[in-house]
């Protein structure tokens, strides 16, 4: 395969050129300026595209096994392959929940056939109760790319601390859901002036900034390379940022999601707008916006978290929290992040492809000879509108939104996932 005249844009090396790229046995073998074509040869031309690593989405719940009416691994997969996204993390808490090398190697295996590289989070405790520690020795030798309870908070300072040294041990990311329960009274919805408006009390940003602020601690104390996932409030990223200077191993994501919209969405999109933690104020929003301009928050993350359209039109106390959101993640950043002025392309595209990558030691994010031919092509000027979604759900309050940022054609390994 051959691609030309395509603008390459390498966070890896904060290097952006015109060239062509040749691909091998599913390795770029060659990038150079008009590289000659063999008789046989796929020619791709990527002129007016911009060619990326493969994107990569460290937090992703494909439901597989346990929920596999709302999404599947091979439907995930498609729908990662149509937003760009060449590697993804799926999080722990299916059913059986990943506690054990049985259930990983089950799903590793049979990620195996899919055309994306599907990587596996386990979990940090049995049945995710925060009281008994897996084998995450076991688990990192089986393939566990990073250890998390997504889902539902760790409340047990001391064992989480244990799992923190643990996972120091093992070189492997802790990732946190951070959201006291002991606060909320009805999660989803941020606690302000919208849920007041819905007559119920909804979820505090205490909720979230006082786990932060334990687990910033105790990041900074046990050496651990600890995630701060989906953060939402903006009081948790400066102490994010406060901890970071002081010398932890502290990393945050930021969803789309968080940074476009506020709580005022839910009035319009009601449970489409509803997840955890939840949108807040615009003040957060603009914080967290902050955070990624300056590098506290170094990676974007979907938490595409699928639900069956019955779910979510249930009354809004009663839907599920949370959207889809592979398909729509690139757009969004481009959109609310680099055509604004807050990130150029290549800060945005570096928080979706080799902070993750280095972070949870992926074999991907660079645009390289010898390198995995994962890669992405897109026009960050084309506007589209979501709505054919591959996805077995359709849960986002994206869908007609006016968006920039088209993908046009996703290969990995060499081989063309999607193509537009």
């Amino acid at each position: 395969m051959l691609i030309k005249n395509g603008h390459i844009i390498n966070p890896a090396t904060h290097e952006a050129y015109t060239a062509d790229i040749l691909i091998r046995d599913g390795v770029i073998s060659d990038i150079s300026d008009h590289i000659s074509s063999a008789v046989s040869e796929e020619i791709i031309d990527a002129e007016g595209l911009t060619i990326a690593p493969g994107l990569i989405d460290t937090h992703v719940h494909f439901r597989d096994p346990g929920f596999t009416y709302k999404e599947n691994l091979h439907t995930g997969a498609l729908a990662a392959a149509k937003g760009g996204f060449t590697s993804v993390i799926c999080m722990a808490n299916t059913s059986p929940t990943v506690d054990s090398t049985d259930v990983l190697k089950d799903i590793l295996a049979r990620s195996e056939n899919e055309a994306i590289r599907i990587f596996q989070a386990a979990s940090v405790s049995h049945s995710l109760r925060g009281e008994t520690l897996t084998d995450m020795a076991a688990l990192k030798e089986a393939g566990a790319c990073g250890f998390t309870d997504d889902g539902i908070p760790l409340r047990n300072a001391a064992f989480l601390y244990r799992a923190m040294e643990k996972a120091k041990e093992l070189n492997a990311p802790l990732s946190l859901h951070e959201e006291d329960p002991a606060f909320i009274k009805n999660n989803g919805i941020n606690h302000g002036a919208v849920s007041e408006k819905l007559g119920i009390y909804g979820s505090p940003s205490v909720a979230e900034e006082s786990l932060v602020a334990r687990d910033c601690l105790l990041a900074l104390r046990s050496g651990a390379h600890t995630v701060i996932q989906h953060i939402s409030s903006g009081r948790s990223v400066e102490l994010v940022r406060i901890f970071k200077s002081l010398g932890a191993s502290l990393h945050a994501e930021a969803t789309p999601h968080h940074f476009t919209l506020t709580d005022e969405a839910v009035l319009k999109y009601g449970s489409l707008a509803k997840m955890n933690p939840p949108l807040r104020s615009e003040e957060d929003r603009r914080e967290i916006i902050r955070g990624l301009s300056d590098g506290t928050i170094d990676i974007i993350a979907t938490d595409h978290a699928p639900h069956s359209r019955e779910e979510k039109e249930r009354p809004i106390t009663a839907a599920p929290s949370g959207i889809i959101g592979l398909e729509t993640s690139l757009a969004l950043g481009i959109t609310s992040l680099v055509r604004p002025g807050h990130l150029t392309l290549m800060e945005l595209l570096e928080k979706m492809t080799v902070n993750p990558a280095r972070l949870y030691h992926l074999p991907a994010g660079n645009i390289a000879a010898g390198e995995n031919a994962d890669l992405v092509l897109f026009d960050p000027e084309e506007l589209w509108q979501p709505g054919e979604y591959v996805s077995l759900s359709s849960n986002s309050p994206f869908t007609g939104w006016d968006l920039y940022g088209k993908v046009k054609m996703t290969i990995c390994g060499g081989n063309i996932v999607y193509s537009s």
